[in-house]
């Protein structure tokens, strides 16, 4: 009865993996010296919004450690800067019903390094692999370079990656099941992750938020957590494709350490000591 409780209230929209996001969130705020100030918070909070499309204010309270009172007044700045709606108990983003219309990512920056990215990783696919393409918009410039191969299958958790190379008669989609995000037009969750048990795959290319040497591979928001890392466990090798924007930041919640990533393809805009720092650490590095 408890299990069937469980898989009704995902289907009715709780926000998933509350528990891991609090525990996630009080460690970062206990790590940091305490809570956010203010604008850092607000920007933490879109960031969240912009990967899960939607929160409670009593889980972003307890996940920044501040008070309700506090978060609400928070949303009442981003919808007043025209950012998100505010909703009783939360608040959404604002251009997710636009973005889910057009199967449109959210926040797209720096293309063109994307691009160039998404083609390198292209290239280290051949016909007849099994490969994991994770949600994101890097890895959706990758899926438009998969059309010409054969026999390829796909596992993915993003719906518009599927529905690029579902269209390819050589190529076979298979997706996990879990909630719909809309602004990662991704499926995401526990379920999603239980999908991954006991399957083999070639290869992972994987996306994320931010990446350090201090904090590893860390995103906006807790839900995607439990996927990637079932993901990762999968593959026999990990492509980690990122935007030199993305290296030397952090984000919100915590992946883990660098030591799951075997490669990393990234663009020409990465530091020379960044560059090195990879390298030292095992991980071969592929300029795009």
């Amino acid at each position: 009865m408890a299990r069937k409780r469980k898989i009704i209230e995902e289907q009715a929209g709780a926000t998933p993996a509350i528990p891991a996001a609090l525990r996630a969130g009080r460690r970062q705020a206990a790590a940091a010296g305490g809570a956010l100030l203010g604008e850092p918070r607000r920007m933490k909070i879109l960031e969240w919004l912009q990967e899960a499309g939607s929160a409670r204010v009593r889980g972003l309270a307890e996940a920044f450690s501040v008070s309700e009172v506090t978060i609400r007044q928070d949303l009442e700045r981003l919808e007043a800067e025209g950012h998100v709606t505010r909703e009783h108990g939360g608040a959404y983003l604002k251009s997710v019903p636009q973005q889910v219309r057009a199967m449109a990512l959210h926040h797209l920056v720096n293309m063109d390094a994307k691009r160039r990215i998404g083609r390198a990783a292209a290239a280290l696919v051949e016909d007849g692999e099994t490969i994991i393409l994770d949600s994101g918009s890097t890895t959706t410039e990758m899926a438009m370079q998969l059309s010409d191969r054969q026999h390829l299958t796909v596992i993915t958790n993003a719906l518009n990656i599927a529905l690029v190379l579902g269209a390819t008669p050589t190529c076979t989609v298979h997706m996990p099941g879990g909630q719909f995000k809309a602004p990662t037009l991704s499926l995401s969750g526990e379920r999603s992750a239980d999908y991954f048990e006991g399957l083999f795959t070639q290869k992972l290319f994987l996306a994320t938020g931010a990446v350090s040497f201090e904090a590893g591979l860390t995103f906006p928001a807790i839900a995607d957590i439990s996927v990637k890392r079932a993901m990762i466990n999968t593959a026999s090798c990990v492509y980690l494709l990122a935007d030199s924007s993305k290296i030397g930041k952090t984000s919100f919640s915590s992946l883990g350490g660098l030591e799951s990533i075997h490669v990393l393809i990234t663009d020409s805009g990465i530091r020379d000591e960044d560059h090195r720092g990879f390298i030292d650490r095992g991980i071969e590095v592929i300029i795009a």
